[in-house]
Protein backbone atom coordinates (compact mmCIF):
# COMPACT_ATOMS: atom_id res chain seq x y z
CA UNK A 1 0.00 0.00 0.00
CA UNK A 2 1.44 3.72 -1.50
CA UNK A 3 2.58 6.11 2.06
CA UNK A 4 0.66 9.48 0.69
CA UNK A 5 0.92 12.90 1.45
CA UNK A 6 -1.55 15.68 1.27
CA UNK A 7 -4.18 15.22 -1.67
CA UNK A 8 -3.50 11.27 -1.99
CA UNK A 9 0.16 12.34 -3.41
CA UNK A 10 2.80 9.69 -2.84
CA UNK A 11 4.74 11.07 -0.07
CA UNK A 12 7.96 11.28 -1.77
CA UNK A 13 8.50 10.21 -5.85
CA UNK A 14 11.94 10.88 -6.47
CA UNK A 15 14.91 9.68 -3.16
CA UNK A 16 18.79 9.92 -3.54
CA UNK A 17 20.87 7.15 -2.23
CA UNK A 18 24.20 8.28 -1.43
CA UNK A 19 26.55 5.35 -1.46
CA UNK A 20 29.95 4.99 -0.29
CA UNK A 21 30.31 1.14 -1.53
CA UNK A 22 30.41 0.05 2.13
CA UNK A 23 28.18 -2.73 3.79
CA UNK A 24 26.56 -0.88 5.42
CA UNK A 25 25.46 1.42 2.39
CA UNK A 26 24.90 -1.96 0.55
CA UNK A 27 22.33 -3.04 2.85
CA UNK A 28 21.04 0.90 3.06
CA UNK A 29 19.95 0.21 -1.12
CA UNK A 30 17.84 -2.38 -0.23
CA UNK A 31 15.93 0.04 2.30
CA UNK A 32 16.35 2.62 -0.56
CA UNK A 33 15.01 0.64 -2.98
CA UNK A 34 12.06 -1.19 -1.26
CA UNK A 35 10.96 2.20 -0.06
CA UNK A 36 10.82 3.71 -3.67
CA UNK A 37 9.41 0.51 -4.90
CA UNK A 38 6.36 1.28 -1.92
CA UNK A 39 5.94 4.49 -3.00
CA UNK A 40 6.40 4.15 -6.65
CA UNK A 41 9.32 6.65 -6.56
CA UNK A 42 12.25 6.93 -8.47
CA UNK A 43 15.46 6.63 -7.16
CA UNK A 44 18.95 8.20 -8.23
CA UNK A 45 21.96 6.47 -6.73
CA UNK A 46 25.07 9.02 -6.09
CA UNK A 47 28.78 7.54 -5.68
CA UNK A 48 30.88 10.87 -4.62
CA UNK A 49 34.59 10.68 -5.90
CA UNK A 50 37.41 12.10 -3.52
CA UNK A 51 39.70 14.62 -5.71
CA UNK A 52 43.34 13.41 -6.14
CA UNK A 53 45.81 14.85 -4.16
CA UNK A 54 49.17 15.68 -5.86
CA UNK A 55 51.96 13.61 -3.76
CA UNK A 56 53.77 15.78 -1.08
CA UNK A 57 57.61 15.69 -0.68
CA UNK A 58 58.49 13.58 2.59
CA UNK A 59 60.90 14.82 5.17
CA UNK A 60 63.75 14.47 3.12
CA UNK A 61 62.09 16.26 0.56
CA UNK A 62 61.46 12.70 -1.98
CA UNK A 63 57.98 12.37 -3.62
CA UNK A 64 56.55 9.22 -3.29
CA UNK A 65 53.45 8.15 -5.67
CA UNK A 66 51.34 6.06 -4.81
CA UNK A 67 49.43 6.48 -8.12
CA UNK A 68 49.87 9.14 -10.69
CA UNK A 69 46.06 11.15 -11.72
CA UNK A 70 45.27 9.26 -14.53
CA UNK A 71 45.93 6.07 -12.56
CA UNK A 72 43.55 7.40 -9.70
CA UNK A 73 40.67 8.39 -12.06
CA UNK A 74 40.69 5.03 -13.66
CA UNK A 75 40.28 3.57 -10.52
CA UNK A 76 38.02 5.64 -9.27
CA UNK A 77 36.09 5.27 -12.35
CA UNK A 78 35.67 1.67 -11.71
CA UNK A 79 35.12 1.30 -8.47
CA UNK A 80 32.12 4.28 -8.49
CA UNK A 81 30.73 2.28 -11.75
CA UNK A 82 31.04 -1.36 -9.74
CA UNK A 83 29.27 0.52 -6.59
CA UNK A 84 26.60 2.41 -8.52
CA UNK A 85 26.14 -0.71 -10.87
CA UNK A 86 25.41 -2.76 -7.52
CA UNK A 87 22.44 0.00 -6.92
CA UNK A 88 21.31 0.03 -9.63
CA UNK A 89 20.61 -3.63 -10.18
CA UNK A 90 19.27 -4.12 -6.83
CA UNK A 91 16.37 -1.29 -8.27
CA UNK A 92 16.17 -3.20 -11.64
CA UNK A 93 15.08 -6.20 -9.87
CA UNK A 94 12.48 -4.73 -7.92
CA UNK A 95 11.64 -2.51 -10.63
CA UNK A 96 12.28 0.92 -9.40
CA UNK A 97 13.19 3.25 -12.42
CA UNK A 98 17.09 4.40 -11.49
CA UNK A 99 19.41 6.79 -12.26
CA UNK A 100 23.21 7.07 -11.62
CA UNK A 101 25.81 9.75 -10.51
CA UNK A 102 29.07 9.59 -9.99
CA UNK A 103 30.76 13.35 -8.84
CA UNK A 104 33.99 14.49 -7.38
CA UNK A 105 33.96 16.69 -4.10
CA UNK A 106 36.27 16.55 -0.94
CA UNK A 107 32.88 17.65 0.91
CA UNK A 108 30.35 14.18 0.23
CA UNK A 109 27.87 15.64 2.76
CA UNK A 110 27.75 19.11 0.49
CA UNK A 111 27.62 16.99 -2.99
CA UNK A 112 24.72 14.99 -1.64
CA UNK A 113 22.74 17.91 -0.80
CA UNK A 114 23.79 19.70 -3.64
CA UNK A 115 22.92 16.92 -6.11
CA UNK A 116 19.36 16.02 -4.33
CA UNK A 117 18.54 20.02 -5.47
CA UNK A 118 19.92 19.44 -8.58
CA UNK A 119 17.81 16.47 -9.49
CA UNK A 120 14.78 17.93 -7.67
CA UNK A 121 14.79 14.90 -5.23
CA UNK A 122 12.03 15.01 -2.46
CA UNK A 123 13.83 12.54 0.21
CA UNK A 124 17.24 10.97 0.82
CA UNK A 125 17.83 7.66 2.06
CA UNK A 126 21.55 6.83 3.64
CA UNK A 127 23.68 4.44 5.94
CA UNK A 128 25.21 5.73 8.82
CA UNK A 129 28.64 4.42 10.09
CA UNK A 130 27.77 4.97 13.73
CA UNK A 131 30.83 6.46 14.71
CA UNK A 132 30.75 7.63 18.46
CA UNK A 133 33.30 8.99 20.88
CA UNK A 134 36.69 10.25 19.25
CA UNK A 135 36.41 8.81 16.64
CA UNK A 136 32.77 10.57 15.30
CA UNK A 137 33.93 13.79 16.83
CA UNK A 138 37.52 13.35 15.12
CA UNK A 139 36.15 11.47 10.97
CA UNK A 140 32.83 13.93 11.73
CA UNK A 141 29.89 12.24 10.35
CA UNK A 142 29.05 13.10 6.53
CA UNK A 143 25.30 11.55 7.72
CA UNK A 144 25.37 14.68 10.85
CA UNK A 145 26.09 17.17 8.10
CA UNK A 146 23.64 16.16 5.73
CA UNK A 147 21.15 16.24 8.34
CA UNK A 148 22.35 19.47 9.40
CA UNK A 149 21.99 20.99 6.78
CA UNK A 150 19.38 19.69 4.50
CA UNK A 151 16.26 21.21 3.93
CA UNK A 152 14.51 17.46 2.55
CA UNK A 153 13.54 14.75 4.67
CA UNK A 154 16.47 12.20 5.23
CA UNK A 155 16.06 8.37 5.91
CA UNK A 156 19.05 6.96 7.70
CA UNK A 157 19.81 3.35 8.28
CA UNK A 158 22.37 1.57 9.84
Amino acid sequence: MPLDGAAGAPLFRHILFPSDGSDISERAARSAVTLARSLGARLTALHVIPPYLPPVPDLMGAYTYAMTEEEYERAVKAEAEQILGTVSELAREANVPCDTVSIVSSAPWDAIIRTAGERACDAIVMASHGRKGLSGLILGSETTKVLTHCAIPVLVTR
